[in-house]
């Protein structure tokens, strides 16, 4: 079934639709619950603040490097399927990781649920786009987006909770019973499957090449500025150019290169998502550190101060989702970016002495922001191509978000490396943390406002 909610009935359009967002709500809280643990993971296994960064940085490389691959094995073998296979993995690797004795072990577990996760990212808004009618699209994914808000925003809070009570370990298990309920509704409740009209034939070469290329370029960002960072950086770049031009020549390449020569939308749509996750993704780590270590309070009303970010979100997205089947996606995704900037601009100047009033109104801000640009770049991006793209779009769209999350925390690992050092955090090191969160948001609100310009560039959508 490949047209876009061609012949569906309106219960297997509720039950996809529940079954993706109780799973973006499960990845969400999974996320952010690991972030608000980092300093008791810290103090409980010994982790010095340069490889404290690796362990939700090694989650996103193995996401970043695998999107593309399963968004093509979706289009082949089936969305759905591949969808559920990503949801048991990560409840498995989940458990893994909990029983981590050492960061080493730690942080092999978050590469393994970051294999398991992009399985989910590179499917979930395809299936989407699947099942809804073009004219219903945006404000089904305004809903799916505010599934990953609300499991943002009570993922701290929850994490708080649980680590006071049980530790860090708790955290793992957090989004579990979410995920149970997902497997239970795609195995009993959707019968259907999508996926390409044409099978092809798997570039396994194409995958090889985009992944170690991925994982060099990203390992290079966190070494940064040293020598053998460069170097890596070099190397993954070329590694990138290859892979482009591998697929260029390929029949069934594991991503159609062609968009970005051919689809203005599509590509300026992709670049503006790449900005924009760079610029925010590390708010939750820096925030945080800086609730917890800066300011004093407890993990668990940390969690609750970080949840206004993403309590916006939640309640914003499907009325920006919706707009952006009217209205055009560039203007609403670049104004959201420009209040983002101002309030990532608003983070770079707070301290131990900054009072909890402004650090929410930043956060509310950043909030709105990202809010008003998540749902129509996402509607954007797949309006952009047709119903057997699907997959691909949406794993290219997987690897942006990835990959800016990934830049994210490349560029917090890479000032705490400068400025902190391989020592534990302590009161003594509190001023280089200051001065080292003012950096990293500050660096981010200037590639914000160049967002901005990516994003009016992309061109109209809407005739």
């Amino acid at each position: 079934m490949n047209a876009p909610g061609g012949g569906l009935d309106a219960r297997t359009r509720r039950a996809t639709i529940v079954m993706v967002m109780l799973n973006s709500i499960s990845t969400a809280m999974m996320l952010t619950a690991v972030n608000v643990a980092l300093p008791d993971v810290a103090r409980d296994l010994g982790v010095d603040a340069v490889a404290l960064s690796w362990i939700p940085m090694s989650y996103l490389m193995a996401g970043a490097a695998c999107a593309l691959a399963f968004g093509r094995l979706a289009d082949m073998f089936g969305r759905k399927r591949i969808y559920l296979l990503g949801t048991a993995g990560v409840v498995v690797t989940s458990m893994l990781a909990a029983c981590a004795t050492n960061e080493w072990q730690l942080i092999g577990g978050r590469l393994a649920q970051g294999v398991c996760a992009a399985m989910l990212y590179a499917t979930n808004v395809a299936i989407i786009s699947s099942v809804f009618p073009p004219a219903q699209r945006g404000t089904a994914i305004g809903y799916t987006v505010s599934a990953i808000y609300f499991g943002l925003a009570v993922g701290p809070l929850l994490a708080g909770w649980l680590i006071e009570l049980f530790g860090w370990r708790a955290t793992f298990f957090i989004h579990v019973p979410l995920a149970l309920v997902v497997l239970w509704i795609g195995l009993t409740r959707l019968a259907v499957e999508w996926r390409a009209d044409e099978r092809g034939s798997f570039d396994g070469l194409g995958t090889a090449l985009y992944g170690i290329a991925i994982s060099i370029l990203m390992g290079g960002v966190s070494l940064l500025p040293g020598a053998s960072g460069i170097a890596m950086v070099l190397a993954g770049v070329a590694g990138i150019w290859l892979f482009f031009r591998h697929e260029h020549r390929h029949p069934h390449p594991v991503f159609d290169v062609e968009l970005f020569y051919t689809n203005r939308v599509f590509i300026m749509s992709c670049l503006a998502s790449l900005v924009m996750y760079t610029t925010t993704f590390a708010n939750v780590v820096l925030v945080s550190l800086y609730l917890q270590y800066l300011k004093g309070i407890t993990p668990s009303t940390a969690g609750l101060v970080m949840m206004a970010q993403p309590a916006i979100m939640t309640v914003i997205s499907p009325f920006a989702g919706r707009l952006s089947d009217r209205s055009e996606p560039r203007i609403i995704a670049s104004l959201g970016m420009g209040l983002t900037a101002l309030g990532l601009a608003v983070f770079a100047f707070v301290d131990g002495s900054s009072s909890l009033r402004l650090v929410l109104s930043s956060l509310v801000l950043t909030g709105l922001g990202f809010s008003l640009f998540s749902s129509p770049n996402a509607n954007a991006i797949m309006g952009a191509v047709v119903a057997s793209d699907y997959g691909r779009a949406a794993s290219a769209m997987a690897v942006m978000r990835v990959i800016g999350q990934m830049s994210s925390m490349g560029l917090v690992a890479m000032v705490f490396a400068l400025m902190i050092g391989p020592v534990p955090i302590t009161p003594a090191v509190f001023p280089e943390l200051t001065r080292a969160i003012h950096t990293c948001f500050a660096v981010a609100a200037l590639l914000a406002l160049g967002g901005v310009a990516l994003s009016l560039a992309r061109g109209r959508m809407h005739a």
